[in-house]
């Protein structure tokens, strides 16, 4: 069985970068963009001494209690391919509870179905099919099965995507696999050819219609935020200030060069559509986007999202991940727009294991969902 330990920022950062990729809510960086929280880096380790696994703990404190919930978002980063994952887990639980924690809340980085694009478009033109889980995935994964299976049997408890977590990640997400079942390059051609007709149009027009697309520094967040901003008031939801995003820029740079970074569409000198794009090894995100309420028609948008594909093609990643979607594909649903723009990229729909909770102190866990309930 592995042994835990805390470990340095400086060895979480190593141990990251030996693999393919890790999420990258589990990098040393993430600690810092989320400073309200107390964090520590963990590590496993073998008999031999040599670290096996690494993750980032948050911890929550629990209001007029000096007790906390221990939160792992995408993580921890272990060997989820395990027949015992109970030896990797059981060491971690005992090290957060000595540090106080009251329950542990993990998010498995492993993938349990996937759905073509088509199968998505499918659904959403089918009025008797309101949610995702009722179309026929085209690949169950046996690996990702086992560990729900073994996550059950240890007595953790699966929460649902929607709950009231303020910090829960999702568990459905669109990506556009870069990479050919053989593990050769997807070519931009190959890619392009893979989008819908719709965005292969637009990304064409964007083109035409003199649109450029240029990565941004650390001075154009504020020109970022800006449009953000105007985005946020546009479609109903709360911005974050401007602060975080420097503080982001700055902490996850720190951890590698140009892991996060700023792309800026123009037209005609005016911003029309601006993104963050996360990499972590192979791995690609689309974190946040914005897009003007003006000059819509020159699909500055589609530009943005087609150089961060090219890009994360250039920097010999596996997939291109566009992050959250909800499990609906009810047309009625205001949601669905969302998941047909994702859909456009001729991409495939993800879910993963989710979020799973294991109550340590049984009363104070339940107080913390009814003050949750409460908010």
């Amino acid at each position: 069985m592995p042994s835990v330990r805390p470990i340095t920022p400086t060895e979480h950062r190593d141990h990251l970068a030996s693999l393919p990729s890790a999420s990258f809510l589990q990098t040393p960086g993430w600690a810092q963009v989320k400073s309200e929280w107390r964090s520590e880096s963990l590590g496993w380790f073998d008999d031999s001494g040599k670290q096996r696994g690494a993750a980032l703990v948050l911890y929550r404190k629990l209001p007029k209690l000096n007790r906390f919930l221990a939160y792992l978002p995408e993580g921890p980063v272990i060997d989820w391919d395990s027949d015992c994952l109970r030896d990797w887990l059981d060491p971690m639980v005992a090290h957060l509870k000595r540090q106080g924690a009251f329950a542990v809340r993990i998010g498995p980085p492993v993938v349990t179905r996937r759905w073509t694009a088509a199968q998505v478009k499918e659904g959403v033109a089918d009025p008797d099919v309101k949610l995702l889980g009722q179309v026929p995935p085209e690949e169950r994964s046996a690996a990702g099965a086992r560990v729900v299976a073994q996550l059950h049997d240890l007595g953790w408890r699966h929460q649902a995507a929607e709950g009231g977590f303020a910090a829960g990640q999702p568990q459905y997400v669109f990506q556009v696999p870069l990479r050919h079942p053989d593990g050769t390059a997807r070519t931009e051609d190959e890619v392009l050819k893979g989008m819908n007709q719709l965005w292969r149009r637009n990304i064409k027009k964007a083109a035409k219609e003199g649109v450029e697309v240029s990565a941004g520094t650390r001075d154009d967040l504020k020109a970022f935020h800006d449009l953000y901003v105007h985005t946020a008031e546009r479609d109903h939801f709360t911005p974050r200030p401007l602060p975080y995003f420097e503080v982001m820029w700055d902490a996850l740079n720190a951890d590698a060069p140009d892991r996060l970074k700023l792309w800026l569409g123009r037209h005609q000198g005016d911003l029309v559509a601006a993104t963050l794009a996360v990499r972590v090894g192979e791995h690609y995100w689309y974190s946040y986007g914005a897009s003007s309420t003006e000059k819509r028609e020159v699909r500055g948008s589609n530009a943005v999202q087609w150089a961060m594909i090219q890009d994360a093609l250039a920097s010999g990643c596996a997939v291109y991940d566009l992050r959250g979607i909800t499990d609906t594909l009810d047309s009625d649903d205001s949601h669905v727009g969302l998941i047909q723009f994702k859909v456009g990229t001729g991409g495939e729909a993800v879910e993963y294991a989710g979020e799973w909770d294991l109550p340590i102190n049984r009363a104070l866990y339940k107080a913390f969902q009814i003050y949750l309930a409460r908010r």
